[in-house]
């Protein structure tokens, strides 16, 4: 028997069409495929398994072979037994007709035992075919099945070729007639083996054998002629059932081909089923579910066993608990009442109180004719999609983190009240605002309580400002509040309240933190007539009100806008000054107030702008920190000043500023111990000058810097003392070595009595907590006598000497012991003489 070929994938056709016929390759499948299969892989591999040869199938490609071979077997026997009642009364039929015919005295026992030869096997052979159509299939059974049919054949066939053997010698020309003729309609029967045409002719050819040496036992010519058609038409029997043989072993291959097929295709819908959002629906012509599966049940909210046989709608509107109908669903299920097909229609199911959205496609389904058989089609769950969808909307239009209005969305009402301002005169405001102090509480209490903080603040402004106005998160600590209208009172006024909101103490996760906000604040049209530029001109005058203090309301004017192109020409000029080396250091004296000597110079730094003459540090520092040059400024500074101080005497100390930029870099200890390395200057010679932002916008890094830098023994002073409201807190925090008191205070004290309370009690301050105190700004002598009866330790001013350069700084080092005993003459003369 051929083998089949490899299967290949089913195509809708042979899906559709009937599954594997009869019992047996189911029966097979099911006892074979999971049994017997195991068995031959476990018996081929007693031990090392032997090599396959080049080419050879895979084990996997040989089970499957063997499969196809069983069951086509199976197939085969289970044809042909099928038969085997008929044929067993044929038989029976027949030899009852010849026992009857040919009953005489000399052919009785021969009779009796040819109706036994043929009555008992066949009866036996019609009661075990139904026996084995009934049970379990096994290999083994299989091939047991083949032999016994085999046998059978076998057995009945030399039975019958007895018949003209025994019978057609004696008989006369009319019994040789009905001889020829019962064997003849016997060999028909060969047709009934079907697909087993071996079995055929095992039972066939000894027929036609005993027929064909009967017939020339008898001799004759007439007896010739019919040998001679017995052999013909034996010949044509053979052929044809061989032929047809052939036919039905093709057609048993095919339909176990087809079985397979289909079995592959319904695990790949159940696993298409169980493994995606999407299932199959089925109706019949009256509209009512069919095969309802376990995942439309799920989808459905209903038991599979309730929705089978119920009308399509309930897969919508449900069995035990209607549901709504809605337009959509009602477009469905118009759809299938007028049997049109729909492709991927979109509905809202509401399932055990969650809204859920589905997909569904259908076609009607005919015979191939006039006949509606119904409807098929998939449906998918895209709920997650749809609300993905719908995450993906919101992201674009709002914050996340605090679900105000993103940048997005802002520029698209921006632009709206702006077009509307510029055609139609309907003025809009832009209130742009920053958090004061946000970083700090960032980087000190971690990114979580800062996040926090900012869908608090998010509260607090969407609770102050009007429901006219759109409050958006631009991005970080920034916030943009777009509002109808151009009263700049009140607007201002309302900036005010904004701020005083943000600035109360804020209680999060059991700590209290504090903040505060700026306000830049433009008009439109009367400012600008784009988005972008009423954001850059609010931008301005938020820049403007953080420059002048923390917590201030900034409105925008054209000034400002000079100023900014002011700004922006300083810092090409500032790039070109540090790439061609204008910069220079002067150097300002600390004189002690217990003997005039100078305790320390102050590194100041100078540029000189090409044509444009000197540029006070004031305009240019900032411009160098918003812009990033200060780091390579400051390295600078640090490496020129410390060679300088290196030839001094070596009680004098040298104090240089860095910028809390610096000290939020993590290279500034490698900075500083280069510069003192380059330069042979010992660190307790070095001070360095911070101010107060430096630990107001204390983070890891700027803690990290300055442990470093007091444990290489440099000094740590605190410039500017008493301009900021929580100096006194950041001095328990973290201990400097001096306060230098703000020149403010010094200018003042003789005529304002407050003035010379602070300083007094800055200096006791300081002395209970061993802390060096330098007055800043010391212009008079009234001044300085007013401070050494205070017990200062140090003064620095003009009263003295300004900033002088570098080459200067031995005659300042000799002279200004004899300027202070000018101006404290009850002092010992000492003081007064210059040293030689």
């Amino acid at each position: 028997m051929p083998r089949p070929p490899a299967p290949v994938l089913a195509c809708p056709s042979l899906a559709s069409g009937p599954l594997v016929s009869p019992a047996a390759g189911a029966r097979v499948r099911e006892a074979t495929w999971g049994r017997r299969a195991g068995d031959r892989v476990r018996a081929s591999a007693p031990g090392s398994p032997e090599p396959a040869a080049e080419g050879a199938p895979s084990r996997a490609a040989s089970l499957r072979t063997n499969r196809y071979d069983l069951e086509a077997r199976a197939g085969h026997l289970d044809e042909v037994l099928q038969f085997a009642p008929y044929l067993a009364l044929t038989h029976t039929v027949v030899v009852g007709a010849v026992l009857l015919l040919f009953w005489s005295e000399a052919h009785r026992t021969y009779l009796l035992i040819l109706f036994g030869s043929v009555a008992g096997p066949i009866t036996l052979a019609a009661i075990g075919a139904r026996r084995y159509r009934r049970r379990r299939l096994g290999e083994r059974d299989v091939v047991t099945g083949h032999r016994l049919a085999a046998l059978f054949s076998l057995i009945l066939g030399l039975a019958w070729a007895s018949m003209p053997l025994m019978i057609l010698p004696t008989a006369g020309t009319q019994d040789q007639t009905f001889v020829v003729a019962i064997g003849a309609g016997l060999m028909a029967t060969t047709y009934t083996f079907g697909s087993l045409a071996h079995l055929g002719l095992v039972y066939s050819a000894p027929i036609a054998l005993g027929s064909l040496a009967a017939l020339f036992l008898v001799g004759g010519a007439a007896n010739g002629w019919l040998a001679m058609l017995m052999g013909v038409y034996s010949a044509f029997v053979a052929f044809t059932a061989g032929r047809m043989g052939r036919l039905s072993e093709q057609r048993i291959i095919d339909r176990v081909r087809v079985g397979e097929q289909n079995e592959t295709i319904s695990l790949l819908l159940h696993d298409f089923e169980a493994s995606t959002s999407d299932w199959l629906w089925e109706t019949d012509p009256l509209g009512r579910l069919q095969h309802v599966s376990e995942r439309i049940g799920q989808v459905a909210g209903e038991d599979p066993a309730i929705l089978h046989e119920a009308p399509f709608a309930a897969l919508f509107l449900g069995v035990r608990k209607p549901r709504q109908m809605t337009p959509e669903i009602a477009e469905i299920l118009a759809l299938v009442a007028e049997r049109k097909a729909f492709r991927e229609r979109v509905v809202e199911v509401t399932i055990g109180g969650l809204t859920r959205w589905w997909r569904l496609s259908g076609r009607p389904i005919t015979d191939g004719g006039e006949t509606f058989l119904g409807f098929r089609g998939v449906g998918s769950d895209i709920t997650d999609t749809r609300q993905s969808e719908a995450r993906i909307a919101y992201l674009a239009s709002y914050d996340p983190l605090t679900g105000l209005a993103n940048r997005t969305q802002f520029q698209g009402v921006a632009t709206q009240l702006c077009a509307r301002a510029q055609t139609g005169g309907e003025a809009c405001a832009l209130l742009y605002l920053d958090l004061d102090g946000f970083k700090f509480v960032n980087d000190t209490f971690g990114h979580a309580l800062g996040d926090v903080l900012l869908v608090r603040v998010a509260q607090r402004l969407t609770g102050t400002v009007p429901p006219q106005g759109l409050v958006s998160r631009l991005g970080g600590d920034e916030f943009a509040i777009l509002l109808p209208g151009g009263d700049e009172d009140a607007l201002t006024e309302l900036a005010l309240r904004l701020i005083a909101a943000l600035s109360t103490p804020y209680t999060l996760d059991g700590v209290q933190v504090e903040i505060g906000a700026s306000v830049g604040l433009a008009l439109a049209p009367r400012d600008a007539h784009s988005p972008e530029g009423l954001l850059s001109k609010a931008d301005l005058a938020l820049y403007r009100a953080k420059a002048t203090g923390r917590g201030k309301v900034r409105v925008f004017s054209p000034d400002l806008e000079a100023t900014m192109r002011l700004r922006r020409e300083l810092e090409v000029d500032l790039k070109r000054a540090v790439a061609q080396g204008e910069f220079s250091l002067h150097y300002q004296p600390l004189v002690g107030l217990e003997d005039g000597r100078v305790r320390t110079f102050e590194a100041l730094l100078r540029w000189t702008r090409g044509a444009g003459g000197p540029v006070s540090p004031a305009d240019f520092v900032p411009v160098a920190e918003a812009s990033g040059l200060i780091t390579e400024i400051g390295r600078w500074v640090l490496m020129q000043a410390c060679r300088e101080a290196a030839r001094w005497p070596d009680d004098i100390r040298l104090a240089v500023n860095l910028s809390p930029i610096q000290f939020r870099n993590t290279d500034l200890v490698a900075d500083v111990t280069q510069a003192l390395e380059a330069s042979g200057l010992r660190p307790e010679r070095l001070e360095i000058e911070v101010t107060e932002s430096v630990f107001f916008e204390m983070n890891a890094t700027t803690i990290a810097n300055l442990n470093e830098l007091r444990a290489l023994g440099i000094r740590v002073a605190l410039d500017d003392f008493g301009t900021g409201y929580s100096s006194l807190s950041y001095l328990i925090r973290f201990p400097v070595d001096k306060i230098k008191i703000d020149r403010s205070f010094i200018k003042d004290m003789d005529s304002r009595p407050e003035c010379l309370a602070i300083i007094e009690a800055i200096l006791t301050l300081a002395r209970k907590l061993s802390i060096t105190v330098t007055a800043e700004g010391v212009e008079t002598r009234e001044q300085a006598q007013m401070l050494r009866a205070s017990r200062c330790d140090d003064i620095q001013g003009f009263l003295f000497s300004p900033a002088r350069p570098a080459d200067e700084i031995p005659h300042l080092i000799a002279s200004l012991p004899v300027r202070f005993g000018e101006i404290f003459p009850l002092l010992p003369l000492m003081f007064r003489r210059a040293p030689a």
